[in-house]
């Protein structure tokens, strides 16, 4: 590893690692991030990142060593995120909402040498580094940091220089481990290398025609991909700026109205059951016309309801810009664009991005016909950590099978009709039935069970549990849910669980579910409340 200034003249990124390098460069005294009453330029953000990444080298951390973060949101994840991408690592975003067993899958698996975390997790973090002996070093932005076990980088990185490492980083080394539900219940980590972000927020670019001049609301969690590639990345790739509330909450109180008045965002990013809240937010005309600064309204995470995007609309004037991703695609793989948007479609396959819709054996159906969605191009995955035959299973001739059915009209917009593999998003999040089924069948008298998901009006889905049970043997919605909460994150407990006498079963005894899913769906069965 050699220390040594970069030269005068800086090249235009090609990797996630030098985004701030260029921009600090570029555009050093622009504000890049505002949150709550603070702001850090470019260049300031540099200095801070070259840092701490220098604590990373220090500290033992080489090139394609994993590091995770679980922090709630703020500037500290930013430069946690980038620090790690200058020392040579490989970010492992966690999901704040899971408990110490599914963290420490994820470190473990991941084989994490190290985490940036804060004093909220601490006891999470306990439980994991038991549990995780790859886990040799932890760090924190937090004045307590000592108190509680983890070291805090910003006092351990103040005689390290503010120049960047330089480590050789290529394009097609992995940038990102990103943890999805899998076929089997069990997180897979979808690698991304630095082409792969660069690609995506190049192609992104491109077709929204967002500048430097713009500036980016955040909200949603930075551990999302959506988030993290949408709202941190391609702004930060752009020299635009970033506009941070710690959390979606924020968006209900008089902080969100603030932030409208005195930050002036211009691009926001969302699911739709945020867009649901804003049709049914009390906002004045007066408001709406004069102040309201938000003039691109994207929508990802889930399916957009045909009747919300006609009610913002209605409301707004301006149309919700619907698309669809997938973590292993970077996450983007078809948008509607700002020029023709079009209500119940996803838009046509992204800039730069090949679609197809295929049938059963792999071959193209006639346009207006279902098949399963598959996508090729710059921005799909390299594969999953340690699962090569689940990589196998995905990605065939370069095209990434995507598990979801749809349709592409004549014009080529591409509509989603359902998925071909059980996955539920809660709030743009995975959920996998099967992980909720398995944990359900350890209860005593269970003996069989289904998890199915309902679509709600907000355009989220509510999870339902119907579960076969010994006569002889009592337990309640409330025994279910008590169990779970105590091994699983409380966006996966299923919001109701029912009993019934009778359930579609296969001459084997297994539940039918999409055959129980009908029967939700038209009444036939209790479940819709």
């Amino acid at each position: 590893m050699i220390f040594r200034r970069k030269q005068e003249e800086v090249a235009k990124p090609k990797t996630i690692a030098d985004i701030l390098t260029y921009q600090s460069y570029k555009n050093g005294s622009k504000k890049y991030i505002f949150f709550k009453d603070i702001i850090y330029t470019y260049s300031q953000a540099e200095k801070i990142c070259n840092k701490i990444s220098r604590v990373l080298a220090f500290s033992g951390i080489r090139k394609g060593d994993r590091v995770a973060i679980m922090m709630e949101n703020s500037p500290y994840f930013i430069f946690a995120a980038f620090a790690i991408a200058k020392a040579g690592g490989i970010i492992v975003p966690v999901n704040t909402f899971l408990k110490d067993k599914e963290v420490s899958y994820i470190i473990s698996n991941s084989e994490a040498a190290a985490i940036f975390t804060s004093e909220k997790f601490k006891g999470i973090i306990s439980k994991v580094k038991e549990d995780c002996s790859c886990l040799q070093s932890i760090f924190s932005f937090d004045d307590s940091a000592a108190n509680w076990g983890a070291e805090n980088v910003l006092v351990k990185d103040k005689n390290m220089s503010e120049l960047p490492l330089e480590i050789g980083i290529k394009q097609e080394d992995t940038a990102v481990i990103i943890y999805t539900s899998g076929t089997t219940g069990a997180p897979k980590g979808a690698m991304l290398s630095h082409g792969n972000l660069i690609s995506m927020v190049e192609m992104a670019a491109i077709s929204y025609k967002m500048t430097h001049k713009d500036r980016f609301l955040l909200f949603l969690p930075m551990f999302h991909i959506y988030s993290f590639e949408v709202t941190i990345m391609f702004p930060s790739f752009l020299g635009a700026s970033i506009v941070i509330l710690e959390s979606v909450m924020d968006l209900k109180t008089k902080k969100f109205r603030d932030i409208l008045i005195f930050k002036r965002p211009t691009v926001m990013a969302a699911v739709p059951t945020v867009y649901s809240a804003l049709v049914k937010a009390k906002m004045p005309k007066l408001f709406i016309k004069f102040i309201y600064p938000i003039k691109i309204h994207l929508c990802s995470g889930s399916g957009l309801p045909v009747d919300i995007y006609n009610k913002f609309y209605q409301k707004f004037g301006i149309p919700l810009i619907e698309g669809y991703g997938l973590s292993e695609a970077s996450p983007v793989v078809a948008g509607n664009t700002l020029d023709d948007p079009r209500a119940g479609t996803v838009g046509r396959a992204f800039y730069g991005v090949s679609v197809k819709i295929v049938d059963k054996d792999d071959m193209e159906v006639p346009r207006g016909e279902v098949g399963e969605i598959i996508a090729k191009g710059p921005n799909i995955m390299q594969g999953y950590w340690k699962m090569p035959k689940e990589t196998a299973e995905a990605v065939k001739n370069g095209w990434f099978f995507t598990g979801d059915l749809g349709t592409m009209d004549n014009d080529g917009f591409i509509t989603i009709v359902d998925r071909k593999k059980d996955l539920i998003l809660v709030k743009g999040m995975n959920v996998y039935p099967r992980e909720i089924e398995e944990h359900i069948h350890h209860i005593k008298g269970v003996e069989a069970v289904a998890v199915i998901s309902v679509p709600d009006e907000d355009g989220d889905e509510t999870i339902l549990a119907y579960i076969k049970k010994d006569p002889d043997v009592n337990i309640t919605e409330k025994d279910i849910k008590a169990y779970l909460k105590k091994y699983i994150a409380n966006f996966k407990i299923p919001k109701y669980v029912y009993f019934p006498n009778e359930l579609p079963l296969t001459t084997i005894g297994k539940i039918l579910k999409r055959k129980l899913k009908e029967m939700v769906m038209k009444g036939e069965i209790e479940g819709i409340k």
